[in-house]
């Protein structure tokens, strides 16, 4: 009797040694890197943006040069050829400008392509205060993204340092979509969804900026009573696709959001499961107390079936 007594203690003592184990494993930050990230000096970076600038400038050089070749006043005519004239001075502006953007985009990607551990992101975070301007978008995304890998509170005072009223349109959604992600993060549904409100999408073509966009902005309609206007905005993007690769995680969790609350469980247990094969970490973001009853029962049974996380075992005592 007490060699079974023993055995049964060493059982649990195993069970629980392994349970806080998993338990440590699921808590652990989800590093995100970025993935295939596209060089904003690159050929195919170059040539977009001059084909979408060169367009319109023909096209107002063509209607200069016809009204030019009518024209029988000299003031006509000196009006038809300087307004182009004006006009590509400005698009060569917007070059000049965009190209530096570029550059500064390019090095801040340098510098978190090389961050695998705790010590590369310290390095890394002194190197954006040392090489670019305080106010610098580029470097204040950077800083954020780093110090979300174990801070996201830090990183969400981070981002608030870009004002949203000064900064470009396209930016300041950026902010205003980057900051609403941690808010989900942490429960904080109401700042989450006064941000993405103010989200114009229409300013963004971008597919993979549109995607993290539409990602966060369904997210925040569907837990603020909005579930099935968020399903329709994310429907029109498939997770699966090769393109969405390093937005999947993102995806499919708004997808989970949005059918949970549409009461659609069949698709809220694929998206889980969609998630859990990716890593066991992005369910555990739906055990808080702040998560919905239905996506929080699931992912727990989901991770306990997959033996990432321990089962409660009860031992009844015999009298």
């Amino acid at each position: 009797m007490a060699k079974e007594a023993r055995k049964l203690k060493r059982s649990v003592q195993n069970r629980e040694s392994g349970g806080k184990a998993k338990k440590k494993q699921l808590a652990a930050p989800l590093v995100v890197k970025p993935k295939d990230a596209p060089d904003p000096l690159g050929r195919d970076a170059i040539k977009k943006l001059l084909l979408r600038l060169s367009i319109p400038l023909v096209g107002v050089w063509l209607l200069g040069g016809l009204i030019a070749g009518v024209s029988t006043g000299r003031t006509a005519i000196t009006v038809a050829i300087a307004v182009p004239a004006v006009i590509t001075l400005v698009l060569l502006g917007i070059v000049i400008w965009a190209l530096r953007q570029a550059k500064r985009a390019r090095g801040v990607a340098s510098i978190l392509s090389g961050v695998e551990t705790a010590e590369d992101r310290k390095a890394a975070l002194e190197r954006l205060g040392k090489d670019y301007k305080k106010k610098d978008p580029a470097a204040i995304f950077a800083k954020a993204q780093l110090e979300l890998q174990e801070d996201p509170k830090a990183a969400l005072a981070t981002l608030e340092q870009i004002d949203l009223a000064k900064v470009m349109a396209p930016v300041a959604d950026e902010a205003r979509a980057q900051r609403g992600m941690i808010h989900l993060m942490l429960g904080e549904v109401d700042p989450a969804r006064r941000l993405v409100d103010g989200i114009d999408l229409k300013r963004h073509n971008e597919p993979k900026a549109r995607a993290m966009m539409v990602a966060v902005i369904a997210e925040a309609w569907s837990r603020t009573g909005q579930a099935k206007k968020g399903l329709e905005t994310l429907e029109v993007f498939d997770p699966e696709d090769p393109e969405y690769v390093a937005l999947r995680p993102q995806l499919w969790r708004a997808f989970a959001f949005a059918y949970a609350y549409s009461s659609n469980t069949k698709g809220m247990r694929r998206a889980l499961r969609k998630l859990l094969e990716q890593d066991a970490r992005l369910l555990a973001g739906f055990l808080g107390k702040r998560s919905h009853p239905l996506l929080k029962r699931e992912a727990k049974k989901m991770l306990e079936q997959s033996g990432q996380m321990p089962r409660k075992m009860v031992v009844q005592r015999r009298i």
